[in-house]
């Protein structure tokens, strides 16, 4: 099965290099679990409008080491209820992007991405040509492959589709 190509616009842009993404819904609300909950306390503390100016295709481009710190999973839920199609970062944090991708949630490590977009740009993951593509100002930076696990998992919508894809490529 293909990667769907990301594409959409630059929701936000996350400088700090070692971005702890439990920072998206604050430590205080760590432990909620329903996504609608997670959703209305995320980004309060950089966008208070944030959930009412995103829209269902939109991307998070992060700094060096995104993803740093403890792997929870409720930041990333409040930001795919948001509609979050994905995240490309100058790099990941190790246990961030193993989570994610195993949740089936698109990654794409990009350096130098930063400089070259503006919050709310129109931009693409272009999965076949390892591209990004800022389509408001015409910038094409490279990212870098993905394993071949990770794609698949991707492709398959995370771990647990990838391993039903499997059963049954075994039992075929």
């Amino acid at each position: 099965m293909p990667l769907n190509n990301l594409r959409g616009r630059v929701a936000f842009i996350f400088d700090e290099v070692d971005f702890d993404v439990d920072q998206i819904v604050g430590v205080e609300n760590i432990k909620l679990k329903d996504p609608a909950e997670l959703a209305a306390v995320a980004m309060s503390a950089y966008d208070p409008e944030f959930a009412k100016a995103v829209r269902t295709g939109d991307i998070l481009i992060g700094a060096d080491n995104f993803g740093y710190g403890h792997p929870h999973y409720p930041p990333m839920i409040a930001m795919r209820h948001l509609g979050i199609a994905g995240v490309v970062a100058e790099s990941f944090s190790p246990g961030y992007w193993r989570g994610e991708i195993a949740m089936g949630f698109p990654q794409a490590a990009c350096p130098g991405v930063r400089q070259h977009v503006s919050r709310w740009d129109e931009v693409e993951v272009d999965w076949t040509a390892l591209e990004f593509r800022n389509l408001t100002t015409g910038i094409v930076l490279p990212i870098e492959t993905l394993a071949e696990g990770d794609r698949l998992m991707l492709a398959e919508g995370g771990l647990i589709g990838y391993l039903h894809a499997r059963e049954k490529e075994i039992s075929a």
